[in-house]
């Protein structure tokens, strides 16, 4: 090495240890929005309460992050305010539960064309270009488990009719995956699927309607432990005996607790689908964001069979749902 290059090499050295010697530079801020439905019922209650907590654990914990929290009613006001995120909030991270799928893909799509990292949640959009990032539960085992179930307490034969939530991507795939199930049953005939919206009341008319208009009913696929109420109260109101289960979903502390007292013979299983996943996907957007990382392209949660015998474990009496 002549004399030149090795004080080219010495310089290089010194410059390194120089560098390393300095503190490191700090992480970019983000400034994360959340944008999700309003509190219309007991599930996205227990969404909206996930979310704040989020908020209020994670900025304590994180000072270069700010989180913005807003809810809709619908899918045009939600589109509206990611708008407003992206232009007057300027977020560089968002996390998005869409109320309905199709109506809010071109929405989060302009908001991440803006820049902003996106991470979807549970209601998926139509084009997967418009995400960065999705988190859900097991959405194909919601569907599957209570197919199963009821196929077994029907020994393989009866009459069934099921409610569904919103057309959303997870409602296809749970409709499709109890539909799979039921394909294996000859004997078991589906005799209607409608939406009823998660909603109680909507449940209930559309529980009105079958019960109106098919004699025989053996099980009720409800979907959701809220629609789940309203499926109920029609029974309850038409006073028909024939109906041996209702099989709700998502493990609410009321349909849990109704497992662990025995209470309902029509109520005999359930499908964990906690609303703390939001808090999940918050954290995990928020934390991977502050390091300039991103997270895999899906994250699913599992859902599983909740019985008499494990209910225990997911019955949460402090929790809004």
């Amino acid at each position: 090495m002549n004399r030149i290059t090795r004080r080219i090499a010495l310089s290089a050295v010194a410059a390194a240890a120089a560098v390393a010697a300095l503190p490191a530079l700090a992480a970019e801020k983000v400034n994360l929005g959340v944008s999700i439905p309003a509190a219309t019922h007991s599930f996205m209650g227990g969404i909206n309460y996930w979310a704040n907590q989020a908020k209020k654990d994670l900025e304590k914990q994180h000072k270069d992050l700010k989180i913005t929290i807003k809810t809709a009613a619908n899918a045009p006001e939600q589109a509206n305010q990611l708008q407003d995120l992206s232009t007057v909030t300027k977020i560089n991270a968002l996390v998005v539960f869409p109320f309905e799928s199709a109506a809010l893909t071109k929405p989060v799509a302009q908001v991440k064309a803006k820049g902003a990292y996106v991470t979807v949640v549970d209601r998926g959009l139509t084009d997967t270009s418009a995400q960065d990032a999705y988190v859900a539960g097991d959405n194909t085992a919601f569907g599957r488990i209570p197919a199963e179930y009821i196929a077994k307490k029907l020994n393989g034969k009866g009459n069934v009719v099921a409610l569904r939530g919103i057309a959303t991507t997870l409602d296809n795939e749970r409709m499709d995956a109890f539909n799979a199930v039921l394909k294996n049953y000859p004997d078991i005939k589906l005799l209607d699927a409608k939406y009823a919206n998660w909603n109680r009341d909507d449940a209930f008319k559309v529980t009105q309607d079958y019960l109106t208009r098919f004699k025989e009913i053996d099980a009720i696929w409800a979907a959701d432990d809220d629609m789940a109420v309203g499926v109920l109260k029609a029974i309850e109101q038409a006073k028909r005996n024939d109906i041996k289960i209702v099989f709700g979903g998502a493990g609410a502390k009321g349909a849990v607790k109704t497992l662990i007292d025995n209470s309902d013979p029509r109520i005999q299983a359930n499908v964990s689908y906690s609303p703390k996943f939001i808090y999940d996907a918050i954290k995990l957007t928020a934390e991977a964001r502050l390091k300039g990382e991103k997270l895999p392209a899906t994250t699913i949660i599992p859902s599983v069979l909740i019985t008499k015998e494990n209910a225990k474990d997911f019955y949460h009496p402090n929790s809004p749902f």
